[in-house]
């Protein structure tokens, strides 16, 4: 038996990361059934990465606009909720935009929340067709109790 003390979430919010993913709006659904449930507070978190990342991944792609990427991201969010929640939004729902690798955000945020909810299978491509590289992530390394919904 390990003398670690066991970490428990000192917030009370219920957050949600969602990437415009037909995963992630069922995720935004169940994450404001639950924020109601406990009475808690959802915040939605969007996460865009740098595009150096994809430049140095597939070569030197000089097009590549942070501001761009930023601003697909802010569209995407918006768009998720209006498609989830159309004009009636929960009462404290809040958004924040992240910049950065979603599963190491999401993980830094999950140490000030009582639940992290994410969907399934994101936008990732042939590594998230399986669970998902970032839900594994988060279930593996988040400081909260995690609800990964599937469709």
């Amino acid at each position: 038996m390990s003398d670690t003390p066991i970490e428990t979430p000192t917030g009370d919010r219920v957050i949600v990361g969602v990437d415009g993913s037909d995963h992630s709006r069922e995720a935004l659904r169940e994450a404001a059934r639950l924020a109601q449930a406990f009475d808690a507070p959802l915040e939605v978190i969007a996460c865009w990465q740098d595009p150096a990342l994809y430049a140095t991944s597939y070569g030197y792609i000089p097009e590549l606009d942070p501001e761009a990427f930023q601003a697909d991201a802010r569209r995407m969010l918006q768009d998720t909720l209006q498609e989830v929640f159309g004009e009636t939004r929960p009462a404290r729902l809040s958004t924040r935009l992240l910049r950065g690798r979603p599963a190491e955000l999401l993980v830094e945020e999950s140490r000030s929340a009582r639940m992290l909810v994410v969907g399934a299978r994101g936008v990732g491509g042939v590594l998230g067709m399986i669970l998902g590289s970032v839900s594994s992530a988060l279930v593996s390394h988040a400081h909260c109790p995690v609800l990964v919904v599937r469709r």
